[in-house]
């Protein structure tokens, strides 16, 4: 008969890939949500529809859905990765669109003679953007950006459905094993609320170190 000590090492492995999950999503996610966001405000129409539906696309859609179509779907048409990259892929790709609406927003709250003016010292569109506009933009925007990263941790458990062996599944297996959901659950649920609460704080002490003051 096995105990909880027997198990530890399996919570930890699902711990520890949680994290890795949301990580390297949440890169993915932010270097992609930004190439959406200059799409979405560029002047070229053609590059903001494709913006749009981008955002509009992966925002009605469920994650749950996009994890199957590309663990079960990809290798179908013949590209394969590892389950944990096809994990990372799906969630990166789902979780931009709430990125990139995020930054949008904070690029729409910066004061719209900044442009104009990098635009008269003759910057073009990407140069008065990267050097003048979000950097601005991601100053306010901080604490919003940390509640999008919570999201993303809170959506890795999703990753179970489709056998990536992060915390929730780590869980079901102990579960499995032991049979004492209620304080097992628990316990899964305090990490995922340590986790959130580290994020929380990380993003609370970099608002407050890069505040604009006015």
């Amino acid at each position: 008969m096995t105990g909880w000590g027997d198990h530890l090492g399996e919570f930890a492995e699902g711990a520890l890939n949680t994290v890795l999950l949301t990580v390297f999503s949440a890169v993915g996610a932010v270097v992609l949500a930004v190439v959406i966001t200059a799409f979405r405000i560029c002047p070229v129409r053609p590059l903001r529809a494709f913006g749009t539906g981008y955002v509009e696309l992966f925002q009605n859609i469920p994650l749950a859905v996009w994890l199957v179509l590309f663990v079960f779907g990809l290798p179908t048409v013949g590209i394969r990765f590892e389950l944990f990259t096809t994990a990372i892929l799906a969630t990166a790709l789902y979780m931009a669109s709430y990125y990139a609406e995020t930054l949008r927003a904070g690029v729409n709250g910066v004061e719209r003679g900044q442009a104009e003016a990098a635009r008269a010292l003759g910057l073009g569109f990407g140069q008065s953007l990267s050097a003048v506009v979000l950097p601005q933009a991601l100053r306010t925007i901080i604490q919003p950006l940390g509640n999008v990263t919570i999201q993303l941790l809170m959506n890795t458990a999703l990753a179970a459905a489709v056998g990536v062996v992060e915390l929730t599944e780590a869980t079901n297996r102990v579960n499995l094993a032991l049979a004492e959901p209620l304080p097992l659950y628990i316990g899964a649920g305090v990490c995922y609320a340590v986790l959130a609460l580290v994020i929380s704080t990380g993003a609370g002490v970099l608002d407050r170190k890069l505040a604009i003051r006015r």
